[in-house]
């Protein structure tokens, strides 16, 4: 008896001597977990931003409900995020606008944006980014029958563009440095306004980046009714908008984003978007590339 006894205690010294460092490890694992994630997991909620005038990425579809290729990525993300917290996610979507969409994020009254916002050195003062979503540059919305045809033609025309933006800044210095004359800027909140000073005839063209533009045209009364100007002013990289010094939530986001580029997911999300507009194009395709990292 003395014997099993005995046995059953070495038995039980060595269970422990294996689970305990694991109990420790969750324990660690669990203290870890902070910022967003934490706020996420407490809640069970995930507070999601988007625009509700930038098609095809983020827009309200027939059912008032977000839709577009951004809101696919982050519905894809938060996905992910739900897994790896082993929680039932509520997703709360916040509409942002073009102005205030950097500051929701500071104040943390959204988690990511997932819209149009192009990664510059300048916004990572106040935010982080997600690695690049899209590849896309500035150019301009015309009328079909507009002279203004490519960029070359802007002298003397009046230009609407959404204040505040890097299509603002790349507009004025293209201008600037292109030596280009005579164009007003006729500032607008949004897409939306952009297009319906064109469509009235207040401005001669709208300005803005290009696959934006496409859908704008395409979701209007009348596609035919626009063109596009040839050429881009500007370099437009998409990334989705963090809280600065959150690298565990920001590394989430990145593992979720890289798995679909890796493993092609991403592409069926890409051609019921843009598929009318042909294959992937070769920017965009690289993008991908790039970002699949391993795990």
């Amino acid at each position: 008896m003395k014997v099993g006894l005995n046995f059953q205690r070495i038995i039980l010294g060595v269970v422990l001597l294996i689970v305990m460092p694991l109990l420790a490890v969750q324990s660690v694992e669990a203290q870890a977990l902070d910022g967003t994630l934490k706020k996420i997991k407490d809640s069970s909620t995930m507070n999601l931003g988007y625009l509700a005038d930038a098609p095809p990425f983020s827009f309200l579809g027939p059912d008032k409900k977000p839709t577009g290729y951004s809101i696919d990525l982050c519905t894809r993300i938060a996905g992910a995020i739900q897994k790896q917290l082993s929680v039932n996610l509520k997703l709360n979507w916040v509409a942002v606008t073009a102005e205030n969409r950097i500051s929701m994020v500071e104040q943390g009254k959204i988690d990511i944006e997932c819209g149009t916002t192009t990664t510059s050195l300048s916004r990572y003062e106040k935010v982080d980014f997600s690695m690049m979503t899209f590849v896309d540059g500035g150019t301009l919305l015309t009328l079909a029958n507009s002279p203004l045809r490519t960029l070359s033609d802007l002298s003397g025309k009046k230009i609407a563009v959404i204040t505040g933006t890097t299509t603002e800044k790349a507009l004025a210095k293209y201008l600037k440095d292109e030596f280009v004359t005579g164009v007003q800027l006729f500032p607008v909140k949004d897409h939306n306004e952009g297009r319906a000073a064109l469509e009235t005839g207040t401005v001669e063209a709208f300005a803005s980046d290009q696959a934006i533009l496409i859908g704008l045209a395409l979701t209007s009364k009348d596609p035919k009714r626009f063109a596009l100007a040839d050429g881009l002013f500007s370099y437009e990289p998409y990334a989705f908008m963090l809280r600065r010094n959150d690298s565990s939530f920001r590394l989430a986001v990145n593992r979720a984003l890289a798995a679909l580029y890796r493993s092609g997911e991403v592409l069926p999300i890409y051609d019921g978007w843009f598929g009318a507009l042909g294959k992937v194009s070769d920017p965009i395709e690289i993008m991908y590339q790039i970002n699949g990292l391993p795990e």
